[in-house]
């Protein structure tokens, strides 16, 4: 297991450490250019790549019904912590604060972040759990629960359209449906080692990506209040969740595969959601990056422990 999470950590530390030094410098221009390039060709292309040898016997369906239960869980804490703030404080955070750390603790990068792990550690055998979990889980309660929240909180109803359009147009949705009936194409190999080099290549461009993103994160000011959201997304949830697993038997690696996507750090879509619906931007930006570094510490712990 050593070997494993020092092999993953170097796999992981020098990808996003090339794409945090291009980051710094290239322009930003090149760094929405490939972010869009990965989620609308390269992303997808995994999906379908990745699929293919991917088992999807068993009991899938339970992968996005802990994500569910891990979202709601996050959201439920970040509530009552602010309420208990408020009781035993004169300092009550702002509404658009609010909502930053409740979304922040509730929605994690199970995409660019979750499938590279999910995918180095474990395999393209399980993969489809992880893939379950961020596609049939997260994306919609980030993107639906997640909007009610921010628009409670930031006072933006009417962007609700901007949110049903993410979801709708969603490439990678649409690259999942596509992928399961082109499990049952024959292909030859050539085209099926060609696809699955391109499917590789798009898992590290996604991680070059992280770290390009993490080069123009440089709000730190925000990081006492982003440790509510922290402790509870990476630290209470998945330690609630694997107790849960150990007590009702869900044991092997599908129950380690979606223990790992519970426990992945605040995804970049709450920068987006904080943006569209007038939230505390700042906040959101501090959470996603030191959430980012606090996963070198509880990667390892999660993987040791369940």
């Amino acid at each position: 297991m050593l070997e494993n999470i020092l092999e993953l950590y170097f796999k992981l530390i020098g990808t996003v450490s090339i794409g945090f030094f291009l980051g710094r410098l290239l322009p930003n221009t090149v760094i929405n250019r490939l972010g869009k390039f990965l989620f609308w060709i390269g992303v997808p292309i995994g999906i379908v790549a990745f699929l293919r040898k991917t088992d999807l016997s068993g009991a899938i369906w339970i992968a996005p019904t802990v994500a569910y239960a891990a979202m709601l869980l996050g959201a439920f804490f970040a509530v009552v912590s602010i309420k208990l703030q408020s009781y035993f404080t004169t300092t009550v955070p702002l509404p658009p604060t609010q909502g930053s750390l409740i979304i922040s603790a509730m929605a994690g990068n199970t995409g660019f972040l979750g499938y590279p792990i999910t995918l180095a550690v474990y395999g393209t055998q399980y993969f489809a759990w992880g893939l379950f979990y961020d596609l049939l889980g997260s994306l919609f309660v980030t993107w639906g629960f997640g909007a009610v929240i921010a628009a409670r909180f930031g006072g933006s109803a009417s962007n609700f359209w901007q949110i049903s359009k993410v979801i709708l147009i969603n490439p990678a949705l649409w690259s999942f449906g596509f992928g399961l009936l082109f499990r049952q194409v024959e292909i030859p190999q050539l085209a099926e080692f060609l696809l699955g080099n391109l499917g590789w290549s798009g898992v590290g461009l996604s991680l070059i990506l992280m770290g390009m993103r993490l080069s123009k994160l440089t709000n730190w000011h925000n990081l006492p209040a982003s440790g509510i959201s922290l402790a509870i997304k990476m630290l209470l949830v998945p330690l609630i969740l694997g107790s849960i697993f150990q007590l009702v038997g869900l044991t092997g690696t599908p129950a380690k595969v979606i223990l790992l996507q519970a426990a992945m750090p605040p995804a970049f879509s709450t920068l987006i959601i904080a943006e569209i619906f007038n939230l505390d931007s700042d906040l959101a930006v501090t959470t996603v990056a030191a959430g980012t570094l606090l996963l070198l510490l509880t990667l390892p712990m999660w993987l040791l422990v369940f």
